[in-house]
C-alpha cells in the first residue's frame, strides 16, 4: 500500500513531456481543482444511468463514491481511476425493474459484483493472461456493440414522447462536441443534457414539485435487495463488460505513465467487484471505471491518485443532499430520449472500434460468425425461458459469442479448416495478422 504523495517538482507545474505519476501529486489548492475536474467529467454518465433507470441519483452517487475510495484502497492506492455508473447494467436493470420490481434490479447488481470480484481473484492468482484466450477482441467487441445495439427501442420510445425537446438535446450534444475545445468539449453530453433541460423548462416538460419538497441535506434512500431467478441471468453477460473495461483501463493507465501495472489487473477487477456488491446490497447502480476520467487526466497529465481521493470524498458529500438528487431526477423523457440517442449508439460503435483497434479479420469465418449471430440476437433481443428463468438478447448473444467463438475455432483446429488466429497465448511476435490483446468496451479504457 503506498502511503501519502510526493509533490512534484515545485507543486505547481508539469514540464513539457512530463507527467505527474500516480504516487505524486502537485500542490493541494491543485490538486484539488484537479479533483473537482473529475468529478465534472463523471457526473453527466454516472448520473444518466439512474436516470434511464429509475434509479435514486443521490444513492448512485454515494456507492460511486464509495466504490472510487474502496478503489484506491484495494489497488494501493496505485492505479488511479473513478467508478461511475456503467452502462452495461442499463438493459438488465430495465427487465428486473419490470420482471420484479426495483430490488430485484438490486438483487441482479449484487450478483454480478460477486462473480466480479471471483473473477478478479483467479487474475491476481493465475494472471491475466487467461482473459487473451477466454474473451479475444472479437468476443469482446460484439458483446459491447450488441449491449449498445440492444437498447435502440428504448432511446426512440423516450424520443417519440417529446420529439423537439429531444431533437434539440441530440443536435446540442453533436454540435458541443465539435465546437469546443478542452474539457468543455469533453462534457458535450453533460453541457448537451443542460441545454435540453433549459428548452424542457421553457416548454413546461419539467415537474419541480418533488424538488420544492425535498430537504437541502439527508440521507441517501436506500434500497435491500432481493434475488430473482428469472432476471439474474440478465445479468451475467455484464461481467464479461466489465472484466474487459477494467483491463482496458489498467493498460491505458499504465502506457500513460510509462509503469507496469499487470500485477494490479486482478486488484482492479476485485475493487470493482466490491464497489458494485456494495451499491448491490443498497440500491446502487452498479460500477466501471471511466473514461471520462482518463480523458481529464491526459488533458492534464496528471495521474496522481491523491485527485481521485478528492472527487470521492467531493462526491460522498453531494450524495447527502436531496434537492441535488431530485433535480437530476427532474429531467424529462425527452432529454432523456435525445441523449440515449447517441449514448446507445456510441456504445455499440466503441464494440466496433475494438475490431478496428486490434486488426480483426473477418475474412476469417470463425471471426465473421462469431460477430453476426450475436448482433442480430441482440438487435432483434431473442428470448429464451426455462422454467422461471428467462434470457434475452443481450444474455444469449453473450453466450453465443463465446460458444460460437471457441467451438468453431476448436472444430476448425481439430479438421484443419480454419488458422489459429494470434493472440499473445497462441502466437509468436512475428504472426501479425491480428492482436487479440484484450481492450476495454471504450476501445482504449473503460464507460
Amino acid at each position: 500500500m503506498q502511503r501519502g504523495w510526493t509533490t512534484h517538482g515545485d507543486g505547481r507545474r508539469v514540464a513539457p513531456g512530463e507527467v505527474v505519476a500516480p504516487g505524486e501529486r502537485l500542490s493541494w489548492p491543485r490538486t484539488i481543482g484537479i479533483g473537482l475536474q473529475h468529478i465534472v467529467a463523471m457526473f453527466g454518465a454516472t448520473f444518466l444511468v439512474p436516470l434511464i433507470t429509475g434509479f435514486p441519483p443521490s444513492t448512485t452517487l454515494f456507492f460511486s463514491a464509495i466504490g472510487t475510495i474502496g478503489f484506491l484502497l484495494i489497488t494501493g492506492n496505485r492505479l488511479p481511476s473513478y467508478l461511475g455508473s456503467s452502462f452495461a447494467f442499463i438493459a438488465p436493470i430495465g427487465a428486473a425493474t419490470a420482471s420484479g420490481g426495483h430490488s430485484a434490479a438490486v438483487g441482479g447488481i449484487l450478483v454480478t459484483g460477486l462473480l466480479l470480484v471471483l473473477v478478479g481473484v483467479v487474475v491476481h492468482f493465475a494472471g491475466p493472461r487467461w482473459i487473451d484466450v477466454v474473451m479475444p477482441p472479437v468476443v469482446t467487441g460484439v458483446i459491447v456493440a450488441l449491449i449498445g445495439l440492444n437498447l435502440a427501442p428504448a432511446a426512440w420510445n423516450n424520443y417519440q414522447l417529446a420529439p423537439v425537446t429531444a431533437t434539440v438535446t441530440l443536435a446540442s450534444v453533436v454540435l458541443i462536441s465539435v465546437l469546443f475545445r478542452g474539457i468543455l468539449g469533453r462534457l458535450s453530453i453533460l453541457l448537451g443534457v443542460l441545454v435540453g433541460y433549459v428548452v424542457a423548462v421553457v416548454r413546461g416538460e419539467v415537474d419541480f414539485s418533488q424538488v420544492e419538497q425535498a430537504d437541502l441535506f439527508g440521507l441517501p434512500d436506500f434500497t435491500a435487495p432481493t434475488f430473482d431467478l428469472s432476471v439474474l441471468g440478465l445479468f451475467l453477460p455484464v461481467v464479461f463488460v466489465l472484466v474487459a473495461e477494467n483491463v482496458g483501463h489498467v493498460k491505458s493507465v499504465a502506457a500513460m505513465t510509462g509503469q507496469n501495472l499487470d500485477d494490479r489487473m486482478g486488484r482492479a477487477l476485485i475493487a470493482d467487484g466490491v464497489a458494485t456488491t456494495l451499491a448491490g446490497t443498497g440500491g446502487g447502480s452498479g460500477t466501471t471505471t471511466y473514461a471520462e476520467n482518463i480523458g481529464v487526466m491526459a488533458a492534464t497529465r496528471v495521474y496522481s491518485t491523491a485527485a481521485y481521493w478528492v472527487a470521492g470524498i467531493g462526491a460522498l458529500l453531494l450524495s447527502f443532499s436531496p434537492v441535488f438528487g431530485e433535480i437530476i431526477n427532474s429531467v424529462p423523457v425527452g432529454v432523456l430520449g435525445g441523449v440515449t440517442t447517441v449514448l446507445y449508439g456510441m456504445i455499440g460503435v466503441l464494440g466496433f472500434r475494438i475490431w478496428v483497434q486490434n486488426k480483426v479479420d473477418f475474412a476469417d469465418p470463425v471471426n465473421l460468425t462469431t460477430a453476426a449471430v450475436p448482433l442480430i440476437i441482440g438487435i432483434a433481443n431473442y428470448t429464451w425461458g426455462v422454467g422461471d428463468l428467462v434470457f434475452e438478447g443481450i444474455a444469449l448473444g453473450t453466450a453465443a459469442a463465446l460458444v460460437i467463438y471457441h467451438l468453431m475455432r476448436t472444430i476448425g483446429r481439430w479438421r484443419g479448416t480454419t488458422a489459429e488466429i494470434a493472440s499473445p497465448a497462441s502466437a509468436s511476435m512475428t504472426d501479425d495478422r491480428v492482436d487479440d490483446s484484450p481492450v476495454g468496451s471504450d476501445g482504449t479504457t473503460s464507460d
